[in-house]
Protein backbone atom coordinates (compact mmCIF):
# COMPACT_ATOMS: atom_id res chain seq x y z
CA UNK A 1 0.00 0.00 0.00
CA UNK A 2 7.49 1.16 0.24
CA UNK A 3 10.88 2.93 0.82
CA UNK A 4 10.70 6.04 1.01
CA UNK A 5 8.66 8.84 2.74
CA UNK A 6 6.51 9.92 -0.31
CA UNK A 7 5.75 6.25 -0.71
CA UNK A 8 4.93 5.63 3.23
CA UNK A 9 2.72 9.13 2.96
CA UNK A 10 0.55 8.31 0.00
CA UNK A 11 -0.48 4.79 1.34
CA UNK A 12 -0.86 6.37 4.82
CA UNK A 13 -3.30 8.96 3.45
CA UNK A 14 -4.93 6.05 1.60
CA UNK A 15 -5.30 3.24 3.63
CA UNK A 16 -6.73 6.02 5.92
CA UNK A 17 -3.29 6.37 6.46
CA UNK A 18 -1.76 5.66 10.09
CA UNK A 19 -3.64 3.42 11.71
CA UNK A 20 -5.71 1.11 15.01
CA UNK A 21 -4.15 -0.58 17.87
CA UNK A 22 -5.62 -4.35 18.57
CA UNK A 23 -7.55 -5.07 15.33
CA UNK A 24 -6.82 -8.65 14.23
CA UNK A 25 -8.23 -12.10 13.53
CA UNK A 26 -10.81 -10.94 16.48
CA UNK A 27 -12.52 -8.48 14.54
CA UNK A 28 -15.84 -9.48 13.01
CA UNK A 29 -16.29 -10.21 9.45
CA UNK A 30 -16.93 -7.68 7.01
CA UNK A 31 -19.04 -9.73 4.50
CA UNK A 32 -19.53 -6.84 1.80
CA UNK A 33 -15.40 -6.63 1.80
CA UNK A 34 -14.82 -10.10 1.83
CA UNK A 35 -17.08 -11.34 -0.70
CA UNK A 36 -15.22 -9.68 -3.40
CA UNK A 37 -12.73 -11.30 -5.81
CA UNK A 38 -9.12 -10.24 -7.41
CA UNK A 39 -9.28 -6.84 -8.33
CA UNK A 40 -12.95 -6.29 -7.43
CA UNK A 41 -11.83 -6.02 -3.99
CA UNK A 42 -10.13 -2.60 -4.11
CA UNK A 43 -13.43 -1.09 -4.62
CA UNK A 44 -13.92 -0.80 -1.13
CA UNK A 45 -11.71 1.98 -0.81
CA UNK A 46 -13.83 3.96 -3.26
CA UNK A 47 -16.10 6.92 -2.12
CA UNK A 48 -15.90 9.26 0.52
CA UNK A 49 -14.43 9.03 4.59
CA UNK A 50 -13.95 10.58 7.51
CA UNK A 51 -10.75 10.18 8.90
CA UNK A 52 -9.55 10.18 12.58
CA UNK A 53 -5.48 9.61 13.69
CA UNK A 54 -3.64 10.06 16.48
CA UNK A 55 -0.25 10.11 16.03
CA UNK A 56 2.55 8.57 18.74
CA UNK A 57 5.68 9.75 19.64
CA UNK A 58 8.30 7.34 18.27
CA UNK A 59 11.47 7.43 16.87
CA UNK A 60 9.69 7.47 13.70
CA UNK A 61 6.26 9.85 14.50
CA UNK A 62 5.56 13.04 16.45
CA UNK A 63 2.60 12.75 18.65
CA UNK A 64 -0.75 14.68 17.38
CA UNK A 65 -4.35 14.17 16.82
CA UNK A 66 -5.39 15.10 13.35
CA UNK A 67 -9.07 14.86 11.75
CA UNK A 68 -9.10 14.54 7.94
CA UNK A 69 -11.82 14.34 4.86
CA UNK A 70 -10.30 11.68 2.51
CA UNK A 71 -12.45 10.93 -1.38
CA UNK A 72 -10.95 8.05 -3.76
CA UNK A 73 -11.96 8.40 -6.88
CA UNK A 74 -12.04 4.89 -7.91
CA UNK A 75 -12.17 3.24 -11.38
CA UNK A 76 -11.67 -0.30 -12.74
CA UNK A 77 -9.62 -0.81 -16.36
CA UNK A 78 -8.82 -3.63 -17.40
CA UNK A 79 -6.31 -5.34 -14.84
CA UNK A 80 -6.20 -2.51 -12.94
CA UNK A 81 -8.13 -0.33 -10.13
CA UNK A 82 -7.08 3.02 -9.82
CA UNK A 83 -8.81 5.78 -7.37
CA UNK A 84 -7.09 9.23 -7.38
CA UNK A 85 -7.52 10.21 -4.10
CA UNK A 86 -8.09 13.61 -2.43
CA UNK A 87 -7.48 14.53 0.97
CA UNK A 88 -9.68 17.53 2.05
CA UNK A 89 -10.47 18.42 -1.41
CA UNK A 90 -7.33 18.60 -3.25
CA UNK A 91 -6.12 16.04 -5.27
CA UNK A 92 -2.80 13.93 -3.53
CA UNK A 93 -2.01 11.42 -5.02
CA UNK A 94 -2.76 8.51 -7.81
CA UNK A 95 -2.76 5.06 -6.51
CA UNK A 96 -3.18 2.07 -9.44
CA UNK A 97 -4.07 -1.19 -7.91
CA UNK A 98 -2.98 -4.49 -10.44
CA UNK A 99 -3.79 -8.19 -9.14
CA UNK A 100 -1.99 -11.81 -9.75
CA UNK A 101 -4.60 -14.49 -9.86
CA UNK A 102 -1.63 -17.19 -10.07
CA UNK A 103 0.45 -15.61 -6.96
CA UNK A 104 -3.13 -14.36 -5.41
CA UNK A 105 -0.81 -11.09 -4.57
CA UNK A 106 -1.78 -7.05 -4.67
CA UNK A 107 0.82 -4.61 -5.70
CA UNK A 108 -0.30 -0.94 -5.24
CA UNK A 109 1.81 1.95 -7.35
CA UNK A 110 1.80 5.37 -5.67
CA UNK A 111 1.99 8.39 -7.97
CA UNK A 112 2.36 12.10 -6.95
CA UNK A 113 0.35 14.94 -8.24
CA UNK A 114 4.37 17.27 -8.73
CA UNK A 115 5.58 14.63 -10.73
CA UNK A 116 7.68 12.99 -8.44
CA UNK A 117 9.28 9.43 -8.30
CA UNK A 118 6.13 7.02 -7.80
CA UNK A 119 6.37 4.14 -5.13
CA UNK A 120 5.38 1.07 -5.61
CA UNK A 121 4.63 -2.01 -2.80
CA UNK A 122 2.60 -5.18 -1.65
CA UNK A 123 -0.57 -5.46 -0.41
CA UNK A 124 -1.76 -8.62 1.37
CA UNK A 125 -5.24 -9.29 1.92
CA UNK A 126 -6.64 -12.07 4.29
CA UNK A 127 -10.67 -11.73 4.90
CA UNK A 128 -11.04 -8.30 6.18
CA UNK A 129 -7.86 -7.58 7.34
CA UNK A 130 -5.47 -5.45 4.16
CA UNK A 131 -1.63 -5.13 5.40
CA UNK A 132 0.74 -2.77 3.50
CA UNK A 133 4.17 -3.74 4.27
CA UNK A 134 7.27 -1.89 3.62
CA UNK A 135 11.21 -2.05 4.47
CA UNK A 136 13.50 1.30 4.63
CA UNK A 137 17.44 0.29 4.82
CA UNK A 138 19.51 2.35 6.18
CA UNK A 139 23.32 0.85 5.69
CA UNK A 140 23.42 -2.16 7.76
CA UNK A 141 20.26 -1.29 9.37
CA UNK A 142 16.62 -2.58 8.18
CA UNK A 143 13.65 -1.47 9.61
CA UNK A 144 10.19 -2.40 8.81
CA UNK A 145 7.24 -0.64 8.59
CA UNK A 146 3.19 -1.60 8.08
CA UNK A 147 -0.26 -0.08 7.88
CA UNK A 148 -2.61 -2.59 8.94
CA UNK A 149 -6.48 -1.69 7.78
CA UNK A 150 -9.29 -3.71 9.51
CA UNK A 151 -12.76 -3.60 7.41
CA UNK A 152 -15.46 -3.97 10.51
CA UNK A 153 -18.05 -3.33 8.38
CA UNK A 154 -18.23 -2.40 4.09
CA UNK A 155 -17.65 1.17 5.35
CA UNK A 156 -15.51 0.97 8.86
CA UNK A 157 -11.84 0.75 8.91
CA UNK A 158 -10.22 0.28 11.95
CA UNK A 159 -6.50 1.17 11.39
CA UNK A 160 -2.67 0.98 12.76
CA UNK A 161 0.79 1.75 11.83
CA UNK A 162 3.49 0.26 13.04
CA UNK A 163 7.67 -0.24 13.02
CA UNK A 164 9.79 -3.11 14.10
CA UNK A 165 13.45 -4.02 13.52
CA UNK A 166 12.65 -7.86 13.77
CA UNK A 167 9.11 -8.57 12.39
CA UNK A 168 8.35 -9.52 15.58
CA UNK A 169 7.74 -6.99 18.03
CA UNK A 170 5.97 -4.25 16.67
CA UNK A 171 5.71 -0.35 17.80
CA UNK A 172 2.58 1.27 17.43
CA UNK A 173 3.53 5.07 15.36
CA UNK A 174 -0.16 5.96 15.04
CA UNK A 175 -4.05 4.71 14.86
CA UNK A 176 -7.22 5.72 14.26
CA UNK A 177 -10.75 4.76 12.31
CA UNK A 178 -12.15 5.71 9.28
CA UNK A 179 -15.65 6.31 7.80
CA UNK A 180 -17.30 6.46 4.66
CA UNK A 181 -20.00 8.98 4.75
CA UNK A 182 -20.30 8.94 0.85
CA UNK A 183 -20.69 6.31 -1.59
CA UNK A 184 -18.59 6.81 -5.06
CA UNK A 185 -20.49 8.39 -8.23
CA UNK A 186 -21.01 5.99 -10.80
CA UNK A 187 -18.65 5.99 -13.45
CA UNK A 188 -19.41 4.98 -17.09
Amino acid sequence: MICSLGRALAVLCMMAAWLAQGVAQELPKSPGVESAQGIEKIAAYAGSWSIHIEHLATPYSKASDEHRQLRNDCWRSGGYFACNQYVDGASKVLLVFTYDAAAGSYTSYQIPTDGGVAGSGKLEIQGSVWTFPWEVKDGEKTTYFRVVNAFTAPDTIEFRQESSTDKIKWTLMAHGAEKKFASAAHRP
